[in-house]
């Protein structure tokens, strides 16, 4: 056993010889990170003996190199808290420190036999103190640039290595500063694991946030997970540890050794971390990108025009699934190709970040900084997004700041104490859904989320952020009964600090990231959802600032109403017209999304009433309402084809419903016809687009046809140009159905039909082209008499 704890530590730290390094007389930095009011012992020889909880016996001191003096021993007190975890600056005691007669180093290495200090001319023994401590008083009045040999019983040779405890801090006092106000707004680049060269020798910058700790430590694959021998040190009240520690690089798996406020520990991931191990392994791992960006085109024209007066109709996947089994440089070979070919404008991803269980589709985060590892390195995630860039195609990704889970080795209780969650058992813990509520009050969780949502745009040039579940943010009493919360200073049941958050993170993305736009899943009457932060509401807050927001009362209205049967239709006719009242309210995006097409609620076309040809009529026919209506559109994968089964992150769409060898693959190659059809009608309409958010874009012909099961709207662009959208929910014809237009100049022709053949309908069509007349209907001079095809959407738009 003795001989396997040794080779347990034997690469400790570092195992190359790495190139000299620059030494220099250090001083320990005191930190705030010492709890209690214990004494403070500098551990060199000029200091004064001092006592503390009882250290276990120390051997004698055996003889060291020739010319070196015993150092003067720790107290009992330092030892302890060293050797524990527990100390709040092991540089003070560690490393190389002027002293009365010359420079004494002390080292900590467990279970080493041997530490010799080499430099230019020099070759000294320390003297062991016991425990993997080893240090000695070298005759000289300068510190040497040094390196260590260090020796086990399976190696006698020894490897050689650079000190950690002979570097400054390797983070600066202005990141510092910012991370101490909470607005550091590029945060990963200084908290987490950082290659770097620090002082001329290469290794790796560790950071953490963790003001509760009593000590932090590094175990990683280079220490064999034994983290006594890297302490690392408190940089003052910003609640940061810091350690340089050399020979450390690219790949190393590592975890933080967190010596909580009772003096336990805990080994935790790295809430920065930037790349993860694959789940259910959960360590965090040392990484840089090397990825160079082909995308140019894209990003220098992404923010020419305001994305809610451009086309956006959104193909939403779950990546994991979409094929299941590729990785993501597999996908940007696939993906683009089947989009663009689509004619989607935007992919949106559910949540890539990290998380444990695949079965929450992302949206129980434990890596906030990191792509999931299940398809390949974040590297891989960026190729990915700058193919579907150089396909002409953003990419959106959902974002969920509203909470995280519970697991022992992530976010929870991190240091010990409450610290990314509320302090406030009932205000951390989420009614819903098991996981824990962020403290937007707090200044560095803020910084941390805010961060993060730059950090994705910025890093991986991500297009847009769905932000989920943003009304359990917004209300104290959300999914709470009364006695279960408590209100507001002013009384109120809105959450302040949530509030404040969200206008800040949307302030900040905005100003950073232009063409960037966010996206809130929000599915109250919260006032002011996507109104400018600096413009008051009659509530009397701010906007929240977002930039669009999915419009949950059309999707469920509108679901509700094709899910009856048409003879029933008639007495749900309002709850197609109904989203006409508040259409302006908001900047809406139209969401089918992966919520509407699982747990029971069944595909999108299997909610369609009569049989399959009546259900794939309804599909078409709903599609074809759907993207005259406005707002952007957004459809999740399956659906383009009408799959009949649920979603399941397990086997992902039924790809094989389009295999030539099926006997129906031509029912649902037609839904996928007219998907792709809609995407180049509409994007070659401005009238469908340009006024998304302006009244005067839209206006009813007839919205009251609540017997015939029809609706007809019109839509304009800047010019006037107008599109007629006319949808019949009806099984039956209808023949010589009129309806009142504007009088443009020239005859009216049939742009889609969802029922032509080729999308698997009826073929009931219009002539084209189809001249106006003189005859007064819906309070216009002219009208034209249309043939309404049975469940189908017909546009018109002038010849």
């Amino acid at each position: 056993m003795a001989s396997a704890a040794r080779s347990h530590g034997a690469a400790s730290v570092a195992t190359g010889s790495g190139g000299s390094g620059a030494g220099g007389t250090r001083s320990g930095t005191t930190g705030s990170g010492d709890s209690g009011s214990e004494p403070a012992g500098s551990g060199d020889a000029a200091g004064t003996a001092q006592t503390g909880p009882a250290a276990a016996p120390r051997p004698r001191a055996a003889s060291g190199g020739r010319g070196v003096r015993a150092a003067k021993p720790l107290t009992d007190w330092d030892r302890q808290r060293l050797l524990s975890g527990a100390h709040h600056d092991p540089h003070a005691l560690l490393g190389a420190h002027s002293v009365r007669g010359g420079v004494q180093i002390r080292v900590l290495r467990p279970f080493a036999r041997t530490v010799t200090v080499l430099g230019k001319g020099l070759r000294t023994e320390l003297h062991s103190e016991g425990d993997g401590l080893f240090a000695g008083v070298l005759p000289m009045r300068t510190t040497p640039e040094y390196r260590l040999l260090v020796t086990y019983d399976e190696n006698e040779s020894g490897f050689e290595v650079h000190d950690p405890y002979r570097f400054l801090p390797a983070l600066g006092e202005l990141d510092l500063h910012l991370i101490g106000e909470g607005r550091h707004e590029e945060l990963w680049k200084a908290l987490g694991a950082h290659p770097m060269t620090h002082q001329g020798v290469t290794g790796t910058r560790f950071t953490v946030w963790a003001p509760n700790a009593q000590g932090v430590r590094v175990a990683g694959d280079f220490n064999y997970w034994d983290s006594t021998g890297c302490p690392m040190r408190s940089l003052g009240a910003t609640g940061v540890w810091e350690v340089f520690l050399p020979g450390v690089g690219e790949g190393a798996l590592y975890k933080f050794d967190i010596t909580r406020p009772d003096g336990s520990h805990t080994l935790r991931a790295d809430p920065m971390a930037r790349r993860t191990e694959v789940p259910p392994a959960n360590a965090s791992i040392v990484t840089e990108s090397h990825h160079v960006w082909r995308d140019e085109q894209w990003m220098a024209h992404r923010a020419d025009r305001p994305v809610h007066e451009s086309p956006l109709s959104v193909y939403e996947v779950h990546l994991a699934s979409w094929r299941p089994g590729l990785t993501y440089r597999q996908l940007a070979t696939q993906l683009p190709a089947y989009v663009k070919e689509l004619g989607f404008t935007h992919v949106e991803f559910m949540p890539p970040a990290e998380h444990p269980f695949g079965g929450s589709w992302g949206y129980q985060v434990t890596g906030f900084y990191a792509p999931t590892a299940r398809m390949g390195t974040p590297d891989d995630f960026r190729h990915l997004v700058d193919c579907l860039h150089r396909a002409g195609i953003g990419v959106l990704v959902d974002w969920v700041p509203a909470h995280f889970p519970r697991d022992d080795w992530a976010l929870a209780e991190f240091d010990g104490r409450p610290l990314y969650e509320h302090t406030d058992p009932a205000r951390a813990a989420h009614p819903d859904w098991g996981t824990l509520e962020f403290d937007y009050g707090r200044k560095e969780v803020r910084n941390f989320l805010v961060a993060n949502a730059a950090y994705w745009c910025e890093e991986f040039h991500i297009d847009g952020l769905r932000v989920d579940a943003v009304a359990s943010m917004l209300y104290l009493d959300y999914s709470r009964e009364d006695g279960e919360w408590s209100p507001n200073e002013h009384g109120g049941r809105e959450n302040l600090d949530a509030v404040g958050f969200l206008q800040e993170m949307n302030a900040t993305v905005y100003r950073r990231c232009p063409g960037v736009v966010t996206i809130a899943e929000e599915s109250t009457a919260w006032d002011g959802v996507t109104r400018a932060t600096h413009h008051v509401g009659p509530g009397g807050f701010g906007g929240l600032g977002f930039g669009l927001k999915w419009n949950m009362g059309w999707m469920h209205d509108s679901l509700q109403y094709v899910s009856k049967e048409p003879v029933h239709r008639k007495y749900h006719h309002n709850e197609m017209t109904f989203s006409m009242v508040y259409a302006y309210s908001e900047n809406y995006v139209l969401p089918i999304s992966h919520d509407e097409v699982v747990h029971g609620k069944r595909s999108l076309v299997s909610k369609m009433p009569g049989d399959w040809w009546q259900q794939r009529a309804n599909h078409r026919a709903y599609l074809g309402f759907m993207w005259a209506h406005p707002g952007k559109q957004l459809l999740f994968m399956g659906q383009e084809f009408a799959q009949g089964a649920e979603w399941s992150e397990g086997h992902g769409p039924d790809w094989w419903l389009l295999d030539p060898s099926y006997a129906a693959e031509a029912d649902h190659r037609g839904v996928r016809d007219l998907v792709r059809e809609l995407n180049r009608v509409y994007g070659d309409t401005p009238a469908l687009w340009q006024r998304d958010t302006e009244p005067e874009g839209f206006d009813w012909v007839d919205g009251h046809a609540a017997e015939d099961n029809v609706f007809a709207f019109l839509r304009f662009d800047r010019s006037g140009s107008p599109l007629l959208a006319v949808s019949n929910f009806s099984p039956v014809v209808r023949h010589e159905f009129r309806l009142g237009v504007p009088n443009p100049a020239g005859a009216w022709t049939e742009v889609l039909n969802t029922d032509e053949a080729r999308y698997g309908g009826s073929d009931v069509l219009n002539p084209d082209p189809l001249k106006p007349e003189q005859v007064p209907w819906h309070g216009r001079t002219s009208s034209v008499q249309l043939t309404l095809p049975p469940l189908a959407t017909i546009w018109l738009r002038p010849a």
